[in-house]
């Protein structure tokens, strides 16, 4: 079910100033973790094909809106996906100190075989945050974590800020 904008239009990604809408998939515990720009128009049934189990959208509800992709988290939750929606400025870090329930979800989707998928809108630094803090939270190291994600994608954690609360 694509995306639209409030005239009915399907949106795509090439209606922003965002890139094509990929998945950078890596294996982590017995699972896969990956992360993507925001999914809009066919870049939203691409994630759909992929089957992820659970979905961290970290774009805030205001620039989800902005974007027509509003109801993402319903549009999810309707295909049978597990959708969290934790919200985070551009180049910040989560307001919410405790995230213990997202981070717990995920690890057991992963540790269980499973796919989880996590954007924000360009697919760079508040999704690889959340990426890097899930691939150390599965028991890899660091600095070896931040290497192989950025091997996948080299845009992951964007500040200093972002990777200190990845690294917790």
């Amino acid at each position: 079910m694509p995306l639209r904008a409030p005239s009915g239009r399907v949106l795509t990604n090439k209606d922003t100033p965002m890139p094509d809408f990929e998945i950078y998939a890596l294996p982590v515990a017995h699972g896969t973790l990956a992360l993507s720009p925001l999914p809009l128009g066919q870049g939203l049934q691409v994630l759909l094909d992929w089957h992820p189990d659970l979905v961290v959208t970290m774009t805030g509800q205001d620039e989800m809106d902005r974007l027509g992709a509003g109801d993402l988290g319903r549009v999810l939750r309707a295909a049978g996906v597990d959708w969290h929606h934790l919200p985070v400025v551009d180049y910040g870090t989560p307001a919410t100190p405790d995230i213990t329930e997202i981070e717990t979800a995920a690890l057991d989707v992963l540790r269980a075989g499973g796919k989880v998928l996590t954007h924000c809108r360009g697919g760079c630094g508040r999704s690889g945050m959340m990426a890097l803090r899930l691939m150390i939270a599965a028991g890899e190291d660091a600095d070896a974590a931040l290497t192989r994600l950025r091997a996948r994608r080299p845009c992951a954690v964007e500040t200093e800020a972002q990777l200190a609360w990845a690294k917790g």
